[in-house]
């Protein structure tokens, strides 16, 4: 009996004392056929769901709160959260994914839902307490595998367009193929996302990236039409171009197995950001060359500039994880050229002082971004990166580079030869700062004090008596 918890009895008897119809439905209903947790149920009654849950709520001594623009009622008891509504039936403008809603029946209600598989139902009378009501064959895709819309796929997906990212975040979460004719569906009507706020659009997206294998989701965006609405920047990298024997990898392929490679080690959702968008300043910087072939030169620099604006317009956190994804995207190739060059003390103390805390993600993000089918080159690439990753301890250990300040401050040095601001504080604290980072003086105060007269000498500076 799935109907174990305790609310379900309590939910019988007050609908069966009031003469009115429930049922559990959608996803506690089909969570429980794939044996994952949730405590979210939603119940539908026909009839007045909100009564219903003000009569659960004074039998329980629970606090009731009511949504009156969405006619529904929540209450929480025990550690589950129950929502109650009554079973309606909807209709849609073009404009618009808000309906307009009358009471239904509850095969009204289950045609309104999206997909097969959220349209089961339980029902929680006394005389067919725990039944399955499945008139679209849900269960029967839930053991195929299938995401798959209860009525026709274009109304569907037409009346609320963000159905669409719904049914491919469940195909990226549940490893669930989309039935034909829906995904086809998809396709057709994927213009109409543009009607969706941006910030729905970013809850399904993040919830892509949060996936086992996330590059199942952006891939099929990518192929429903939906990426160029939502991410251009990303599909516009799909495909290779060819000048004579030249030609480039698929930086939209490459860019998938990066991301997976990363969701395999990380749960990290804005170090899986950051593998999305390492390369999307790649086609504004490819370029051809006769004797070299196609380069992209700069495109860690012209990507991360990208990425505010590109935050901004999803509705993303302008804070620290745009930040961390604008940083790790600058930063992504510096480890991958110390791999293949002389890995110097200098060169490891600049990016350990520029990745700071984050040298670690750093490094599993270029790991990540190895993806040759060449195994000796792959081998090679790591064991140099194992070089780097012990330059970088080594060099921690000794100099305390990560994220550190130079010991002498600007205020200092204005103290000291009593001097306003003027950029030539500036220069000072640059030159101690390089000074540092190449080794030529160790991280401390006296010799980074000692440099400070020198520089201060070199320049007709003195200090005030």
């Amino acid at each position: 009996m799935p109907l174990k918890h305790p609310i379900f009895k309590h939910i019988m008897q007050t609908v069966d004392s009031m003469g009115l119809e429930a049922y559990v439905i959608g996803g506690y209903v089909r969570d429980h056929y794939l044996h994952r947790p949730s405590s979210d149920i939603d119940v539908v009654v026909v009839g007045n769901g909100v009564a219903v849950a003000e009569e659960l709520g004074r039998k329980l001594g629970a606090k009731v709160t009511i949504f009156k623009t969405y006619g529904t009622a929540m209450l929480q008891w025990r550690g589950v959260e129950i929502e109650f509504v009554g079973a309606r039936r909807e209709s849609y403008t073009p404009e618009s994914r808000n309906p307009q809603v009358e009471p239904g029946t509850l095969r009204d209600d289950q045609c309104r839902r999206d997909f097969t598989i959220n349209a089961l139902a339980w029902s929680l009378n006394g005389d067919s307490f725990g039944e399955l009501v499945d008139p679209f064959g849900g269960l029967d895709d839930l053991d195929d595998c299938i995401i798959r819309t209860p009525c026709e796929p274009d109304k569907t997906f037409s009346d609320d367009p963000l159905r669409m990212m719904r049914g491919i975040r469940f195909a990226s979460q549940l490893g669930f193929d989309i039935d034909d004719e829906t995904f086809e569906g998809i396709c057709r009507q994927a213009e109409r996302i543009k009607i969706i706020t941006r910030e729905r659009i970013a809850v399904e997206l993040n919830k892509i990236m949060a996936s086992p294998v996330p590059s199942i989701g952006i891939t099929l965006m990518r192929n429903a039409g939906l990426l160029k609405h939502i991410l251009p920047e990303l599909d516009r990298m799909a495909g290779v171009e060819r000048r004579g024997k030249h030609g480039h990898k698929d930086n939209f392929e490459h860019t998938m197995k990066v991301l997976d490679n990363v969701a395999k080690r990380s749960d990290d959702i804005w170090l899986r950001w950051a593998a999305l968008l390492h390369d999307i300043g790649k086609p504004l910087t490819k370029a051809y060359d006769t004797r070299t072939g196609w380069t992209f030169h700069q495109h860690e620099a012209v990507g991360s500039k990208l990425i505010p604006q590109l935050f901004r317009r999803l509705r993303l956190p302008l804070t620290e994880p745009m930040r961390f994804v604008q940083k790790m995207v600058f930063l992504h190739m510096r480890p991958i050229v110390l791999s293949e060059d002389l890995v110097t003390d200098s060169a490891v103390r600049r990016l350990l002082f520029e990745a700071g805390d984050d040298i670690d993600k750093l490094m599993l993000l270029c790991e990540a971004d190895i993806t040759s089918g060449i195994d000796s080159k792959v081998q090679r690439y790591m064991r140099n990166f194992e070089l780097v990753r012990t330059k970088l301890h080594d060099l921690e250990e000794r100099d305390r580079i990560r994220n550190f300040q130079p010991p002498i401050t600007g205020d200092i040095i204005m103290r000291t030869y009593n001097l306003p601001p003027s950029g030539i504080i500036g220069e000072i604290k640059e030159v101690i700062k390089n000074a540092i980072l190449d080794g030529v003086i160790p991280n401390d105060y006296d010799a980074a004090y000692s440099l400070m007269e020198q520089e201060a000498a070199r320049r007709g500076i003195s200090k005030q008596e």
